[in-house]
């Protein structure tokens, strides 16, 4: 009692500090409790989203699947639009795309699967440590190349192949979309892979060494098989990524309906490219198919999600993991070292494979990039850059204003929301949390959701019911349901970085949790942020598929948000189906070349500034050295557990995000192993041991 009269009386100033926190806890506890529901509210919002989304589309559809059938409508093999008007029970079959989807789908994973996760091997164990940093910087390239430049070099160059080769009349079908499609989803299968294999424990790969087995047996019978839950979760990743590709798939598939992939090149419909061939006119029953055809969709993608979901738990068996299992079932298979260099002609062979198809796929994205730069800079004419466009004529001006327009106001939008969710489910969210594993289930099913489905709501509610007419700012909100889920996922990765120690100096030197976040956490993060910006422009810039129907795509240069207009991702897709000549006397081909290149630079651009940032983030995070890449690991498996205790699925659309967590997943699977293999090994190889070889 008398120390506190003391405290009082001895000092006024820490009389006023005493009283002080009396009386602003009422204030720090509405503000905490303010900001508390700004957050939820943020990340309540993807759940809206995603509701609305498919609610709105099954209500929609359900007119035209109840005149139908569901039955005629999954498995009907006609698609006449004139004819369905009247007999839609009899015209309106989509099984015929739904196969070549299918086809297309497990070509295209099949061929960029093989070259991702031997891309992925390649990098981890024998790219050159001083060629390294290029070739994942070209592999960052090659993901940010946006989809209509791939269908448009297809299109230029492989359907002329096929058609003077094979002697075909178009030279399209599923053989060149699977190849297009390939190519796109390699870098995704080849990221995730490789942050997979990297999460191995280096025990596994030492411990096999010491075995007597060579570095491609480790490599190949060891590493590799433990790190395929993630391999696996690439797959399905790339999986969504194909099934979802419309604009791509559209130039080089052939869009002839009715018919089945019987041969590679007979022209057939996919999905989403039927939305595409019919969106511009569909009105009533036709519009409600097609809104039909993108529930369809849906369905695919929650089918891979929960196969996401599935490979995320932890399998167990009664005697540990899966892996726990088959390792001890591989050291009670072999008896002796040698007996594993016996088997060493495959892993070897395999080596070789992935060190081909590694520089194979390095000259293929050297190839298209030199190509557009050769038939796009000589194009680059003043009048078609710096022009003034009309109705007839387009030119890259308007479309870099409206590209601008559409750019400003989705980041306004989109990055309050993405922030503040992200703010919640790192700094005020529980551990553990069924609502927060709710939130990200959402996210990721947001992530997921093809671009032409975009489109298509856009289209249907943005355009129709609440603004009334294709414009900028129906383009804008749609691009903010598109891009949300990048900002979460990179700026909720950022706040993980920061460490623990600066929340805790803040709040014991009397700062509210609000005032922490704001002032302390947020600015540590700031470069992630920054980066998940970049990312969004990137996505923003290349995206055509969900903008092409809800901007207006024409060629004068916008008013403002109300007025119609076209990025450059729709010029060049609006300009590779025409062949107009202008005035001055530059034909749409040459036109499309030019905007291929600004898009090529774009894309590098934006991947050099997120590299910069990335070593930027490093070094702060792991000091001046960039820390070790012991430290990394351990600092990346701290950083994503609470996230993979969730056993949620990783984002499509964020793919670096989708690493981390994919690897921490694999890093904990497989760091149950090593103690597994060291029983083993002992059990099994005691004469061994007594020869004096070197054993675990």
């Amino acid at each position: 009692m008398k120390k506190k009269t003391f405290d009082k009386v001895e000092n006024g100033e820490a009389g006023a500090a005493a009283v002080a926190p009396a009386s602003g806890r009422s204030k720090a506890s509405f503000s905490e409790i303010f900001a508390k529901v700004i957050f939820i509210v943020c990340a309540v919002f993807s759940i809206v989203a995603v509701l609305t989304i498919v609610f709105y589309l099954l209500g929609s559809s359900f007119p035209a699947l109840r005149k139908i059938g569901l039955f005629n409508f999954l498995f009907g093999r006609i698609w006449n639009n004139d004819k369905g008007l009247t007999n839609p029970s009899e015209y309106f079959g989509i099984l015929p795309a739904i196969v070549s989807s299918l086809v297309v789908t497990l070509g295209a994973v099949v061929v960029g699967g093989i070259l991702g996760i031997c891309s992925a091997i390649f990098m981890v164990y024998y790219c050159p440590k001083k060629v390294k940093g290029i070739y994942t910087q070209l592999i960052n390239l090659l993901a940010g190349i946006p989809s209509v430049i791939y269908g448009f070099v297809g299109l230029e160059t492989l359907v002329p192949f096929f058609r003077e080769t094979f002697n075909t009349p178009m030279g399209m079908g599923p053989l060149p979309a699977i190849l297009v499609l390939s190519l796109m989803i390699t870098p995704t299968v080849a990221s995730l892979a490789r942050n997979s294999i990297e999460s191995v424990p280096k025990e596994y790969y030492e411990g096999a060494l010491a075995m007597g087995n060579t570095k491609a047996q480790a490599i190949f019978n060891v590493c590799v098989p433990a790190a395929k839950k993630g391999i696996f979760a690439a797959l399905i990743l790339g999986v969504g990524r194909a099934v979802g590709e419309t604009m791509a798939v559209q130039m080089v598939i052939g869009n002839s309906v009715n018919y089945f992939p019987t041969g590679p090149f007979q022209g057939v419909v996919t999905l989403t490219t039927l939305i595409v061939q019919n969106m511009a006119y569909a009105d009533g029953i036709l519009l409600q198919t097609l809104l039909a055809v993108c529930v369809v969709l849906l369905f695919f993608i929650l089918l891979i999600n929960i196969g996401l979901t599935l490979l995320q738990r932890e399998r167990k068996s009664d005697k540990g993991s899966l892996f726990h299992k088959k390792l001890r079932e591989q050291a009670e298979h072999f008896n002796r070292t040698h007996e594993f260099r016996a088997c060493g002609t495959v892993p070897s062979v395999l080596k070789y494979v992935c060190v081909v198809f590694a520089w194979v796929l390095i000259a293929v994205l050297a190839a298209i990039v030199v190509y557009i730069c050769i038939r796009g800079i000589p194009n680059l004419t003043v009048h078609f850059v710096f022009g003034e466009a009309n109705v007839s004529y387009a030119t890259l001006r308007a479309a870099g204003k409206s590209t601008l327009l559409i750019v400003l106001m989705t980041l306004v939008i989109a990055l309050p929301l993405g922030i503040g969710a992200a703010i919640y489910l790192n700094e005020y969210s529980k551990k553990g949390s069924k609502f927060v594993k709710v939130i990200r289930l959402f996210v990721d099913t947001l992530s997921g959701i093809p671009s032409i489905v975009f489109g298509l709501f856009g289209l249907t509610f943005f355009v129709d019911q609440v603004i009334g007419h294709r414009c900028l700012l129906a383009g804008s909100f749609t691009m903010v349901l598109i891009i949300l889920p990048t900002i979460i996922r990179s700026t909720e990765e950022s706040l993980r970085e920061v460490p623990d120690s600066m929340r805790e100096a803040s709040l014991a030197l009397g700062a509210s949790k609000v005032r922490t976040v704001f002032r302390i956490v947020l600015p540590a993060a700031l470069s992630g942020i920054v980066t998940a910006i970049i990312l969004s422009i990137g996505r923003i810039v290349g995206e055509s598929a969900a903008l092409i129907y809800t901007t207006g795509a024409t060629n004068p240069s916008p008013d403002g948000y109300l007025s119609p207009g076209l990025t450059f991702a729709v010029l060049m897709y609006n300009l590779s189906s025409s062949g107009v000549v202008d005035e001055f006397g530059q034909t749409s081909l040459e036109k499309t070349y030019a905007t291929a290149f600004v898009l090529l630079l774009i894309v590098a651009v934006l991947n050099f500034l997120v590299t910069f940032l990335e070593k930027k983030i490093k070094k702060k995070v792991f000091g001046d050295a960039g820390g070790s890449k012991a430290a990394k690991k351990a600092h990346r498996a701290e950083a994503t557990a609470e996230e993979s205790s969730e056993e949620t699925p990783a984002s499509a659309a964020s793919v670096d995000g989708a690493a981390v967590v994919l690897g921490g997943e694999a890093a904990k699977d497989a760091g149950k192993a090593p103690a597994v293999q060291i029983v083993a090994v002992k059990n099994e190889l005691p004469a061994e041991g007594e020869k004096g070889k070197q054993t675990i």
